[in-house]
This record gives C-alpha cells, sequence and structure tokens, in this order.
C-alpha cells in the first residue's frame, strides 16, 4: 500500500490530520439546531398564512358583524333531559304512525280471509313478480306474466315501481299453482286498497308487505323481481327475522343431534342442513344450545356446556363453523341426551337469563327405539313446558311412530325430511305450533327488529350505483285466521310488516340544538344499536357489496368509553337518566381523534323497545343563540345565490304532502315564509334562526366579491374557495377562480359528506376549528383513498364566537381552501429568512444537514422537501423524532378501538371437516357405508340432482378472506401548552438534533431534524392491530350475559290449543324386502 511507503512522522502526521478531522465532522454533526432562526421562520411563515386565511374567509368581517347583533341576541343552555323527552315524543308519535298502517293491513287481510272459502280448484291470475312483463317467443305475454306498468319513483330510490298495485313473489321451491298459494293470494288482493290509502296518508311509508305462512310475498309497491345467475328466487319471507318475531314468542331451545353409526352419509349431511335452518328461526331473543349425542354427550361448542347463549348473528355462525366437525359414529343414547336437555333448561330458566317464555327440544334423528315416556313423565309431565319437535332424517319409517309419539304427547311437532330439499319447508313447520296460542289469544303483539340490511331482496340488487343501501327497522304484526271451525288450531295466516329506514328517524332530531359534536342515537331492547353516528355504512369502502358477516352492533362497541356499560345498561332496563364522561371521537376515518367530556341524556321511546339518548358535548356545546330580525330582512337575504340550506335537515316536513316532495328545503322554507301554504309543516325556531344567520352574514357576500375585483393580477392567485357554515345549517360559498378550475372539484358538493352539514354531523372544518382558541386557523389536507392521496388543496378554518357572560357558543365557522402548491410555497419562502444584519444566513431549509417539515396538531405532514412524504404521519417517515416528542410530552398517543373492523385471514380450504353440502363428501360418505345401507342409499341419493346441483368442490389451497374483527390502534395528539421545544436523540454513531416550533394562531407546528444523523430506529406508525383473544377469552366472551330486557308479551300455550295437530310422516310406504333388508343392516351397524 502507498501510505506503508510513507516515513515514520509522516504517517503519524496523516493520522492526527484523520483524527482531527472525524473529530470536527462529529462536533458538526451534534451541533444543536438554533432555536431562535426556526422560530423565526416560524413566525413569518404564521403571520403571512394567517394575513391570508382571516383576509379571504373573512373571518374578522364576520366576527364584527355578530358583535353588531349581539344586543339582539338570546344565548340559552340546553335541557338535555327535556330535549331527549321531547325527541322521544316525536319518535314515539311517529312509531305510531307506522303501526296503525300495520294494523290496517292485518284487519284487512283477517276480514278477507274470514270471508273466503277455500276453493281447491280455484284459478286466478295473479301479476307473478318474477314473470310480470314477460313474453314468449311469439310476443305473447307468459302465464303470470301480463302487462303491469312499472315507472321510476324517486321516493323509493329511482327504482321502477307501480303505486297502483301490489305483486307477489313465490320461492323458487313453491309451485306458483299451488292451491293453497292461489287462493292465499285471491284474498290477500283485499290488501292492495290499504297499501294504496296507508301511502296516500303517511307518504313518508316505503315497502309494505305481506308474507304468507304458505310461502308467498305481497309486495307494495308492485316490483319486478330478478333471479340470480342460476335462475333462483331464494327469498322466502318465512325465514326474515321480522316473520319470526311477529310469529311466534321468545324461545329457549336445546337441539339434540344425533351422531351414532346410523346417521352416516347422506343423513348426517340433511341432519347438519336442518340443524343450520332451525338456527335461521331463532332471532336475539331468543336462546339456544346444540348438544350431540350418541352413547355420550358431547355439547358441540364444549364451552357452553350447562347453559345457552343468545341467538344472534354471531353466536348462530359460531355455532355453524362447529357443525363440521361433527362425526357419526357409535349407538345413539337418545335417553340420556334428552334427560341432559330438560336439566338444562330448567336449571337456564332458574337463572331468569333466558327468554323466560317458551320452552322447546328440536330431535334431529333418524329413529328412536323407545318412547322414552319414563324421561318425560320426570321431567316435562304433567305440566308439559317444553315442547318436542321431532325431525327424522330419511326414508325409514320404521322407527317413525315412537317420534312421533313423543312429539304429540309433549305438545310439540314430527315431521320427516328425506332430502336437502325438504329441509326448509320442514324445519318451518314448528313455528306454526309455536304461534298457536298467540293465535287462539288473538293477541296481535306488534314487533320491531333491530337495525338491518335486507341484502336478499332482488330489488337491492338493482340499485343506481351511486345509492346505498340503508339500514332500517321492520315493523311488524301476525295476522290469523278468524274463522270459529279453525279456532282450536290456532292458524296462522301470515305476517304484515313495513321498513322505516334508519333516516327516518334522524329527521326527527333537530341538529342545530344538539350543537357542533353532540348527537342522538337510539337501541333495542338488547342493546343492539338502531341508529348512531358511529354505526359505519355495512358496505364496504368505495363499493356497494355488502362487508362480510355484517352484524347489528352493540352500543358498548360504539361508546367503548365507559367500560362498566353504564350508559348501555341504563338504557336497556328503560330508565331516564344523565350520564357522563370523557369520549375520544375519530374524525376522517379515524386518522384524527377529539378529545371532550359529554354529557348523555336518555330516556325509553313509549310503545316500543327502544330507548333514546342524546349526548352534548361540555362547553359551547351547552348553548345556542336566538337571534330576532324581521321577516322582510330575512327573506330578502335568504335569495343570494351563494346561499344554500342542507337537503337533510327537517327546516320543512316536505314528505307529508306529495306536492312538496320535490322542493328543495330552501324552496319550502321560502314558500312557508309567504304564509300561502298552510299545509306546509315547519319548524318555527330554526326558521328563525336561518334568517338571523342570513341577515348577518349576507354582507360576507358583498365582501368575498369585493375581494375577487380588487385582487390584483398575481396577489395570493392560490386561493380558491372561501366558505361560511353556520349552527342553522346555512351555507354560503364563494369561488375566486372558475367552477373548472378549482383543484378540489369535490369539495363542499353532496358527495362530499365529510365537510357539509348532514343529519348525523357538522361539517369536519366546522368541528375542528371549533376545538381550538377563538382566532386560530385549523389547516388540514384531506385525506383521499391510497391511489389519490394527493388532494392538491390546503383547508384552512375558524370559529366564530359570541361571548356573552362567559358563554361562548360557536355561532359559525369560517373558512378558506388554496392550492397546496401556494401553501407550500410561502412556507419555503418563510424558511428562507434570516436574523443575521449580513444577509448571511447560518441555516436555511435548502441546506441538506437539516430536514424541514410542516406538520398539523395530529401529527401529518403538511410540508416536506420530499412531496411523497405529504399527507403522510410523521412519525412513519422520522420515527425517531416521533418517539421523542411522545417522551417529552409535545405529542401523546390516544389509543383507540375498532368493533366495526374487517380484517384479512388465511382460511384453509383443505381442513378435514367438509362443507355441509360438499358433494364428494357426500358421495365418498356413501360408499364408505354402502355394506351397510346399500339399499336405502339407493333409494335416497338422487344422482340426478346431485349432478345438477350448485355444489362445489373444496379448494385444496389456503386463500385470503375478510372477516370481521377487533382492531386496536393509536391516534396522535399535540400537547397545547407546548409552544416549542427541542432535544436530541442518541443513536448508534450520532446524535439527531431537532427542533420543534408551534406556528402562531394556527394548528401547526415546524420541525426542523438534523439529516446528518441516520437512526436505524423504526417508523411509529397508526396501523391497526387485530386484537388476538385466546380461547379462554373467547370462551368468557360466548359464555357472558349482557343485560338486555325481555319482550313485554310472551304467550308459551293455550289450555284451549289442539295438540292432536301434531305433524305425519311421508305416504312413502317402502316394500316390505327393501324394509326386511335396511332393518337387519341398520341392527347389524348398531
Amino acid at each position: 500500500m502507498r501510505s506503508a511507503a510513507l516515513p515514520p512522522l509522516c504517517r503519524a502526521s496523516l493520522l492526527l490530520c484523520t483524527v482531527f478531522s472525524t473529530a470536527r465532522a462529529h462536533s458538526k454533526e451534534t451541533q444543536p439546531i438554533p432555536l431562535n432562526v426556526v422560530k423565526l421562520w416560524a413566525s413569518a411563515f404564521g403571520g403571512e398564512i394567517k394575513s391570508i386565511s382571516a383576509k379571504y374567509s373573512g373571518s374578522q368581517f364576520l366576527q364584527k358583524k355578530y358583535k353588531e347583533h349581539e344586543k339582539s341576541v338570546m344565548v340559552k343552555e340546553i335541557d338535555g333531559l327535556q330535549l331527549v323527552k321531547k325527541l322521544a315524543k316525536d319518535m314515539e308519535q311517529m312509531f305510531h304512525n307506522k303501526a296503525e298502517a300495520v294494523r290496517r293491513l292485518v284487519e284487512a287481510a283477517e276480514n278477507a280471509h274470514l270471508q273466503h272459502e277455500y276453493n281447491s280448484d280455484l284459478e286466478y291470475e295473479y301479476f307473478n313478480a318474477v314473470l310480470i312483463n314477460e313474453k314468449d317467443e311469439s310476443g305473447n305475454y307468459v302465464e303470470l306474466g301480463k302487462e303491469f306498468l312499472l315507472e321510476p319513483n324517486e321516493h323509493f330510490n329511482n327504482l321502477p315501481v307501480n303505486i297502483s298495485l301490489s305483486a307477489v313473489q313465490i320461492p323458487t321451491n313453491k309451485y306458483n299453482k299451488d292451491p293453497a298459494i292461489v287462493n292465499g293470494v285471491f284474498w290477500s288482493e283485499a290488501l292492495n286498497k290499504v297499501f294504496v290509502d296507508n301511502f296516500e296518508h303517511d307518504p313518508s311509508l316505503i315497502w309494505q308487505y305481506f308474507g304468507s305462512a304458505n310461502g308467498f310475498f305481497r309486495q307494495y309497491p308492485g316490483i319486478k323481481w330478478e333471479p340470480d345467475e342460476n335462475g333462483v328466487i331464494a327469498f322466502d319471507c318465512r325465514t326474515r327475522k321480522w316473520y319470526i318475531q311477529a310469529a311466534t314468542s321468545p324461545k329457549d331451545v336445546i337441539i339434540l343431534v344425533d351422531v351414532s353409526g346410523s346417521m352416516k352419509g347422506l343423513r348426517m349431511t340433511i341432519a347438519k342442513q336442518t340443524v343450520s335452518s332451525i338456527l335461521d328461526t331463532l332471532g336475539d331473543d331468543d336462546f339456544f344450545n346444540i348438544i350431540a349425542y350418541n352413547e355420550d354427550i358431547h355439547y358441540v361448542e364444549p364451552c357452553l356446556n350447562n347453559t345457552l347463549v343468545q341467538a344472534d348473528r354471531n353466536n348462530k355462525q359460531h355455532f355453524r363453523e362447529h357443525l363440521d366437525t361433527l362425526n357419526a359414529k357409535g349407538i345413539g343414547m337418545l335417553g340420556f341426551a334428552l334427560a341432559e336437555a330438560f336439566i338444562l333448561l330448567n336449571q337456564f330458566n332458574g337463572t331468569g337469563q333466558g327468554s323466560s317464555c317458551s320452552q322447546a327440544i328440536m330431535l334431529v334423528t333418524d329413529g328412536a327405539v323407545d318412547t322414552y315416556d319414563t324421561v318425560f313423565a320426570k321431567y316435562n309431565w304433567p305440566d308439559r313446558k317444553v315442547r318436542i319437535f321431532a325431525y327424522l332424517i330419511g326414508r325409514e319409517t320404521v322407527f317413525s311412530e315412537n317420534l312421533k309419539w313423543m312429539a304429540c304427547a309433549n305438545k310439540g311437532y314430527f315431521t320427516q325430511i328425506s332430502t336437502l330439499a325438504d329441509v326448509q319447508e320442514n324445519v318451518m313447520e314448528y313455528l306454526h305450533v309455536l304461534s298457536r296460542p298467540k293465535v287462539i289469544d288473538q293477541e296481535h303483539d306488534i314487533v320491531w327488529t333491530e337495525a338491518y340490511v335486507d341484502s336478499t331482496l332482488p330489488l337491492a340488487k338493482q340499485l343506481p350505483s351511486d345509492s346505498q343501501r340503508v339500514l332500517m327497522t321492520t315493523i311488524a304484526m301476525p295476522v290469523f285466521s278468524k274463522k270459529n271451525e279453525t279456532r282450536t288450531q290456532g292458524i296462522l295466516l301470515g305476517v304484515v310488516g313495513t321498513d322505516v329506514p334508519v333516516k327516518e328517524l334522524v329527521k326527527v332530531i333537530p341538529k342545530y340544538k344538539l350543537g357542533i359534536h353532540g348527537y342522538a342515537f337510539a337501541i333495542t331492547n338488547n342493546g343492539l344499536v338502531l341508529t348512531h353516528p358511529d354505526l359505519r355504512p355495512p358496505y364496504e369502502e368505495g363499493k356497494r357489496r355488502m362487508k362480510p358477516s355484517y352484524k347489528s352492533v352493540d352500543l358498548s362497541e360504539l361508546e367503548w368509553a365507559d367500560v362498566d356499560n353504564i350508559l348501555r345498561n341504563d338504557m336497556v332496563s328503560r330508565n331516564t337518566g344523565k350520564f357522563s364522561m370523557e369520549v375520544k371521537k375519530t374524525v376522517e376515518k379515524g386518522n384524527r381523534v377529539l378529545v371532550m367530556t359529554n354529557d348523555y341524556y336518555y330516556t325509553d321511546i313509549k310503545g316500543t323497545p327502544f330507548s333514546l339518548g342524546v349526548a352534548l358535548s361540555r362547553g359551547h356545546g351547552k348553548y345556542f343563540l336566538q337571534g330576532n330580525v324581521t321577516l322582510e330582512e330575512g327573506l330578502h337575504d335568504l335569495d343570494h345565490p351563494d346561499l344554500t340550506l342542507m337537503e337533510e335537515w327537517n327546516y320543512c316536513d316536505t314528505d307529508l304532502h306529495p306536492q312538496y316532495r320535490n322542493l328543495l328545503q330552501l324552496e319550502a322554507v321560502k314558500l312557508f315564509l309567504s304564509g300561502k301554504e298552510p299545509l306546509l309543516q315547519c319548524d318555527k325556531e330554526l326558521i328563525q334562526e336561518v334568517l338571523f344567520d342570513a341577515v348577518v352574514s349576507a354582507p360576507l357576500e358583498a365582501y368575498w366579491t369585493s375581494l375577487a375585483l380588487n385582487r390584483s393580477e398575481n396577489a395570493d392567485k392560490g386561493v380558491e374557495v372561501s366558505f361560511l357554515g353556520t349552527r342553522s345549517g346555512l351555507t354560503r360559498v364563494n369561488l375566486f377562480v372558475g367552477p373548472e378550475q378549482r383543484s378540489d372539484q369535490d369539495f363542499l358538493s353532496p358527495q362530499d359528506k365529510e365537510n357539509i352539514f348532514t343529519a348525523d354531523h357538522f361539517p369536519l372544518w366546522y368541528r375542528k376549528s371549533a376545538e381550538q382558541l377563538p382566532g386560530t386557523f385549523v389547516y388540514s389536507i384531506p385525506f383521499r383513498p391510497e391511489a389519490e392521496n394527493k388532494s392538491g388543496v390546503v383547508t384552512a378554518s375558524t370559529s366564530v364566537q359570541l361571548v356573552d357572560n362567559r358563554k361562548s357558543p360557536v355561532v359559525a365557522a369560517v373558512g378558506i381552501q388554496m392550492k397546496l402548491e401556494f401553501f407550500q410555497k410561502k412556507f419555503w419562502t418563510a424558511s428562507r429568512q434570516c436574523a443575521s444584519l449580513d444577509g448571511k444566513c447560518s441555516i436555511s431549509c435548502d441546506d441538506e444537514i437539516i430536514n424541514c417539515y410542516l406538520i398539523d396538531n395530529n401529527g401529518f405532514i403538511l410540508v416536506s422537501e420530499n412531496f411523497e412524504e405529504t399527507g403522510t404521519f410523521f412519525g412513519k417517515v422520522e420515527g425517531a423524532v416521533m418517539n421523542k416528542l411522545m417522551m417529552m410530552g409535545s405529542f401523546k398517543r390516544v389509543t383507540l378501538y375498532d368493533y366495526q373492523a374487517v380484517c384479512r385471514s388465511t382460511v384453509d380450504n383443505s381442513g378435514s371437516a367438509p362443507s355441509l353440502l360438499d358433494p364428494y363428501y357426500v358421495f365418498f360418505a356413501a360408499v364408505k357405508w354402502i355394506m351397510t345401507e346399500l339399499i336405502l342409499f339407493l333409494v335416497e341419493f338422487n344422482l340426478c340432482s346431485w349432478w345438477n346441483s350448485d355444489f362445489t368442490v373444496q379448494a385444496q389451497r389456503s386463500k385470503q378472506v375478510l372477516q370481521p374483527c377487533d382492531t386496536e390502534y393509536g391516534a396522535f395528539l399535540s400537547e397545547r401548552t407546548i409552544k416549542e421545544t427541542m432535544g436530541a436523540i442518541s443513536c448508534d454513531a450520532c446524535h439527531k438534533s431537532f427542533v420543534i416550533q408551534q406556528i402562531p394562531s394556527s394548528n401547526l407546528f415546524m420541525v426542523v431534524v438534523d439529516a446528518s444523523c441516520d437512526c436505524s430506529i423504526g417508523p411509529v406508525t397508526m396501523d391497526p392491530i387485530e386484537i388476538i383473544y385466546n380461547e379462554s377469552k373467547k370462551c368468557d366472551t360466548l359464555r357472558s350475559h349482557k343485560i338486555r330486557r325481555r319482550p313485554d308479551s310472551c304467550h308459551p300455550f293455550h289450555a284451549e290449543e289442539n295438540a292432536r295437530e301434531c305433524g305425519d310422516g311421508l305416504a312413502l310406504q317402502p316394500c316390505p324386502a327393501v324394509l326386511m333388508l335396511s332393518l337387519i343392516l341398520a341392527l347389524c351397524q348398531r
């Protein structure tokens, strides 16, 4: 090497020089960033950007205008309890009106049936919802497919409907001309007139319908139904929650499944499908468990031995997943299983946690060798409080008499299921038995479902791509036969119902009285949310398909700060009261968090199973103002072209009368104020606030116009939009550029729900500015989906307050939207300034040794030298600095939870547990079984239907699926009291220094970081982490019983019911040779 040839002295000198140079470099690395320089930059940028924001928003001008009207304004404190009671009364009236419409349908249906004489030869041409307007090859209308006029109707999501007639849907597995269906369709035609009258009487009604016990579904207004890609209409109204809840009383059910060796093959597949169909008929007011038996007792979910669980969607799905684990082997010891079921039902009933109404044992088996009368005598007789429903699987009739005797002796029902196609119709039979007491009592209990989205109705698939399938609740009532000759049989004719969209409930709520962060919410008797602003849409973001396994949400999953469920339990108990707690509310898809204290007020909604709550935020959220201006002033200023009112607010009820239905809210208000429309009903208090805001803010239009006219060619060309929003929902917008030149075309448009007044919330810019100190502007970059994250604009907003005896209600918020490029240019210009007299700056953001950032109070980057980092969370870019800022208290991490999340998980398709309907499983099981059940297999197995079925083969590989899950994630918040700080981080071979300085009068911070020191500390992210529960926690969750309130009515038995109507087996009689051979083989197997 060349250095080795140097003399020793030279080599020593070179080493000394090298050490000295290294020391100098290290000294330069650790040299602190001058705080005074950063402070200068922050002050220069803050002054410039606030001047622009205040000037173009007109904030100070508007504050002055409100000040001029202070003497004519009254500031009132909101009485939360009085408010919630008033809202509950309004909702009670609305629900009462819907219930009256349903009662009229019940009366009409029962009278029509009473006057109808059944005719097995009746021929009747009705409007079949699938066949209407269909023609054959000759151009003639097909049978049951007459011409049916359909026109798009805005009230029904612009779907083509017939508001004069109803149409009838028949499930694919039912025959269109079955005499029972034809007779039912014929007499139920009488409902058409009532449907139309109801709609004219209450134009806010949407779908009305009658679901028949025979399976047909009469729907108004009439609409054409479209089969799925396989030509099938799978919808059966009798499996819907509204039908089952109205038809029966709450029940505790134990399902006993025979898993003895004789159940192998197709029988086990049919048995599992039978159990699954039984689960479909259970609702949130029911409780259940599943026990498999052979010579031993096996709880399908071992964690849930000796208890029952609520039949909510989660629990039912959990049990379905366990059904695949059932394997047939051994000998069936039914007596032990029955004893276990009786003991469990008795013990669980004693806890007071179940339905405390009907009790039933569902027995799914291929036979019983005894009647087990000793078991019944010990546990169920003479009261017979537990009904027995027996489902005989297979075509054998040898043991049918024993099973039928058991059902009849215990006020139940017996039926035989031979094929998969028989399952649903036979399972439904038990509902008729459980409905008998209610029918004989003639108790027309009205029921309300929890919030749900009916994704089964084909009409949902016809919605336009820009429409959302909304949440709704259904009001339903049972329809009974009133004929004297069938009184003891207790014949249920069906169920009538009408849907109430949740948005109809929200319309009743005066958002202006709830304040900026306030909201109303309602829950059911089971604690499930009916409406709540945090209840997310049940469809995937940006798509119209349903989230997988969408479920109802419990209030505890939204108001999760109430860890002891005090609020939830008090509301479920239908109490009236108040509760307070600190809450963490997220905005912008969970990226930002607002910490506040809420006061909750709640009461029950009379005549319904619902309770209503109102949340008011402490501080400015507890006050509202009432201004006083003349009608002439207000009407004049309402005519300004820049003024709009929010369509989702109910200034006037335009749904009450058809002539007002197409009016915009602003048009309706002007019409009401004209005094020429006495039928138009409006909120006078809200309209008075609108008039006041219109008068006070009217000069702002001229102010903005003057700015636009006097703006020089190059001055502040980056400002594009200025806007105003008031507490009354009034909005003004001014454009400084042409509409087509705007960088963000969606901002303040009806599609931009976050930034406009909606039924649920105030605009995002309004909410954020209200939480800052007066005179402070809030700057932010809109969050966009990943594909379009760089929005190219910055929004700035500030609140306008009215000061009155230390009460400071926020009366309005104003702001501007500017180009991101313009905003960033102002920042870089300010960061090149320096305090030295000679103009030579010791440091600049242009230097490579430092990185300069502008971040907001939630840690998101608005300005960075790397443009791609714009909108990114600061901790993702500078993890070491973010960690240090949290340690120093400049930022804090707020832990949040999401109990409505959807996570991607991997499932194994090649597991040992086959799908319930996997034909290959059926086939190989049958082959394995052929030595013992060959004859029965040939009788039972339908090769043709198997070949043409829609079953699918299991894939022998893993796949990614979306599943509901719980997640935990962090959001970040700056500490207001810390205006500036500096620090250093010890890294592997260097010290990384940084300075953070607040931008005056804003929510922004300038962060200057030493770029010459590279720390290997990983990023700080906001990515959600799925909460993984261990088996013990899962078990505890399954076994836990949240407080709930039972329905008020219960009809378990009636002394006059005819228990002899308890079912019959198939008429099929197998030939003696086949019967004898099957018996021998079965006995050998046992």
